[in-house]
């Protein structure tokens, strides 16, 4: 009798011991997933935001006589793709996509004085500015979050619940492939 009640004591701590594992790694794998759709929604906070002063941009460099329309064209356009795209890597290259007629109309805007001399360009220009240096700073944080929800999703013990809580990984926000020149360094010149 004392043999049987010994048993059955260890094997409640045992079972009770497996439960509180389980809701541990359950809540640990909750908690990453809430952790990378935070991110991701901070990140399309910005864009959203940079959607928005785009129109701005636009109507202020409209007003400059002789401005090059087909700047002002593939940015429009630009933005429209980006405010139609789904999904994080669709989202991505779209962005990537604005983010560079952004600055092709940032470098155009140099050779006109009058424009680069109006306050509300030069406020438009600083604020989308800081918008694209959050964008990155918070992709490079939504990364970070998914790279350690889709490493945890994939390492025993936590892959066993994987499949019942329905986890699958998560796609990185990469950059375009065009996007990545290679830089050639060349030290023979001094």
């Amino acid at each position: 009798m004392a043999n049987l009640t010994v048993f059955l004591v260890v094997a409640l701590f045992l079972a009770v011991g497996f439960l509180i594992y389980s809701v541990m790694l359950y809540n640990g794998l909750v908690f990453l997933k809430v952790n990378v759709d935070k991110a991701w929604a901070n990140i399309d906070v910005l864009l959203k935001q940079r959607h928005d002063e785009v129109p701005n941009l636009v109507a202020t460099v409209e007003g400059v006589k002789n401005f090059e329309q087909k700047v002002l064209t593939d940015l429009t356009q630009a933005r429209s793709a980006s405010m139609a795209a789904v999904g994080v890597a669709e989202k991505a290259q779209a962005g990537q996509s604005l983010s560079s007629s952004l600055n092709s109309l940032f470098a155009v805007a140099e050779n006109y004085p009058d424009l680069k001399a109006q306050a509300n360009f030069l406020q438009l220009q600083k604020r989308l500015s800081a918008l694209e240096s959050e964008i990155s700073d918070r992709r490079s944080f939504y990364n970070d979050s998914v790279a350690d929800y889709n490493t945890h999703i994939a390492q025993f013990p936590d892959a066993l619940l994987v499949g019942w809580m329905r986890l699958a990984p998560r796609e990185l926000f990469k950059a375009a492939e065009g996007d990545k020149p290679v830089i050639p360094v060349d030290f023979s010149k001094p």
